[in-house]
C-alpha cells in the first residue's frame, strides 16, 4: 500500500490545496493530510477547527483512495514515518515556494532518504492563492467565495466576525 503525506497548517484549506488533493489521490492508496499545529503561524482557527474544515472539505473527494486527516506536532518527516508515509505531497505556486521547497526537501532527505517528495504545481487558477491571503481578503471585507468552499467561507467571516 502506497501512503503519501500532505502536511500543512490549512488556515484555512482553500481551493489550491484541495486541487493539490484531488490530484494526489490518483497517485497513492492512502492519503493522510497532516494538520500541523504549528502555533509559530499564529493560525486564525484552532487545531479542532482546522481539522474539522479539512474533514468537510475533503469528504467530496474521498473515493477509491481512502483520505485521513490528522493533526500533529513536531517534525514531518516523524509523523510520515509514524503514519507509513513513503511519499510527502507538497504544491508549489511560483519561485519562492520552490527555493524553499527545494531547501526542506534536501533537510528532509538526510532525515529519512526512503521517503521522497511529490511536487505538484498550482492550477493556474489557483497559483496566487494563499491562507494568508485569503484571510486579509475576509478580513477587510473581501469576497473569498473564490478562493474557498462555500462553508469554508461562511466560516472564516464567522471567525473574522463579518457574517
Amino acid at each position: 500500500m502506497r501512503v503519501g503525506l500532505y502536511p500543512g497548517t490549512f488556515d484555512p484549506i482553500h481551493n489550491g490545496h484541495t486541487d493539490i488533493i484531488g490530484r494526489a489521490v490518483k497517485l497513492v492508496d492512502r492519503l493522510v493530510l497532516g494538520v500541523a499545529v504549528n502555533a509559530g503561524k499564529g493560525p486564525l482557527f484552532t487545531l479542532d477547527e482546522r481539522v474539522a474544515i479539512v474533514e468537510e472539505a475533503v469528504a467530496p473527494l474521498r473515493g477509491a483512495t481512502e483520505v485521513v486527516v490528522l493533526p500533529f506536532e513536531g517534525l514531518t518527516m516523524h509523523f510520515a514515518r509514524e503514519v507509513g508515509a513513503t511519499v510527502i505531497v507538497r504544491g508549489l505556486r511560483a519561485v519562492a515556494d520552490f527555493e524553499f521547497e527545494f531547501q526542506m526537501t534536501a533537510m528532509n532527505q538526510q532525515l529519512d532518504r526512503d521517503i521522497e517528495t511529490v511536487f505538484f504545481m498550482a492550477d493556474p487558477r489557483h497559483q496566487a492563492i494563499a491562507s494568508k491571503l485569503v484571510k486579509e481578503i475576509a478580513e477587510l471585507g473581501g469576497d473569498v467565495s473564490k478562493f474557498v468552499s462555500p462553508s469554508v467561507a461562511d466560516r472564516l467571516l464567522m471567525k473574522v466576525g463579518r457574517a
